[in-house]
């Protein structure tokens, strides 16, 4: 009982991926094949990290609108630095990490010292990533270096566990996931990023450094969106400058709030976000499935809003329990 008491949001979320997934199948068999399984645990993978990342943001009541154009820029960013000029991949590749810690520090450093929201502040980041990104290609389509073609395999679609019918990069998730519950439940960095989320000014007074905490955590959206470019990249092996990316940000976030991300703020169980990214990757794969293409984005955003809609009155419905 006192498991559930603690964990009841995410049991509930449980619940309705668990509800999802049986519509999906009475709809479409094939949704519970080997191979779409495949499918929604690599899509969940990768868009699972891009929404462990702005979780960080959210929780410290701030938002990043900027991930799908940074995805953009370091998945062009890699060919260009590779193939172009020579570069050796894990010197890119560093490259690419070191320049994410650097966008990260800009949006911390604009939200915290001179004051801006963050919503501002990562809306031009959207477009000033998003361009540079056409710049960088030249226009032109940018495919995965011939170094760097062991990675679908290795990285995304393979399955380092023979045994296992699990993709890497969905392993890679959630190594990354236990990283951030131990980092957000055990530090007292995690510690104090939630405290700032819930209560900024009474955080501050307790001796919190709010502004180091906001600007940690654009810095670790940043960087998880530098890796996610990477491993994109490798999944479709090609990158144009002017779309990839396009619109990651929201799946992003639609994932950590179905997975109880509070917008507000100060709440965030990284196993319901976990799952959130789960229901994201089902809702995007299963819709393939059920309705004519021209509908899909119509039955997305129906189908995230009705998510929203239902985490909003659980997490009424917890507090009058309370």
């Amino acid at each position: 009982m006192p498991f559930f008491a603690t964990h009841q949001k995410t049991l509930l979320i449980a619940g309705f991926l668990a509800l999802l997934s049986l519509v999906c199948w009475w709809l479409e068999p094939k949704f519970l094949g080997s191979e779409s399984i495949g499918l929604t645990l690599k899509y969940a993978g990768l868009f699972g990290i891009i929404g462990l990342g702005v979780s960080f943001v959210i929780i410290t009541g701030g938002i990043d609108l900027s991930i799908g154009s940074w995805i953009g820029c370091s998945a062009v960013l890699l060919p260009v630095l590779v193939t172009g000029h020579g570069w050796h991949p894990a010197a890119a590749i560093g490259a690419i990490i070191g320049l994410s810690v650097l966008a990260g520090l800009a949006h911390g450093l604009l939200v915290t010292r001179l004051k801006l929201q963050p919503f501002l502040v990562t809306l031009c980041g959207l477009f000033i990533y998003r361009g540079l990104a056409r710049v960088t290609g030249d226009g032109r389509e940018q495919m995965l270096p011939e170094s760097l073609q062991w990675m679908p395999e290795t990285l995304v679609s393979g399955r380092p566990v023979s045994w296992l019918p699990v993709p890497a990069v969905f392993l890679i998730l959630i190594v990354l996931s236990v990283v951030a519950a131990v980092f957000l439940n055990k530090t007292v960095w995690g510690r104090q990023m939630l405290a700032t989320g819930r209560n900024e000014q009474a955080a501050r007074f307790s001796g919190v450094q709010t502004n180091a905490m906001r600007i940690l955590s654009f810095v670790i959206c940043s960087v998880l969106a530098g890796v996610a470019g990477i491993l994109f990249l490798a999944e479709t092996k090609s990158a144009l400058g002017s779309t990839f990316g396009n619109f990651y940000e929201l799946w992003a976030i639609a994932g950590a709030v179905l997975g109880g991300c509070s917008l507000r703020g100060g709440e965030c169980r990284i196993a319901a976000i976990f799952l959130g990214s789960l229901m994201v990757a089902e809702i995007k794969q299963g819709v393939l499935f059920v309705v004519d293409d021209i509908w899909k984005e119509v039955v997305i955003g129906l189908f995230v809003l009705g998510g929203v809609i239902l985490d909003e009155l659980m997490s009424r419905w917890l507090a009058r329990r309370r």
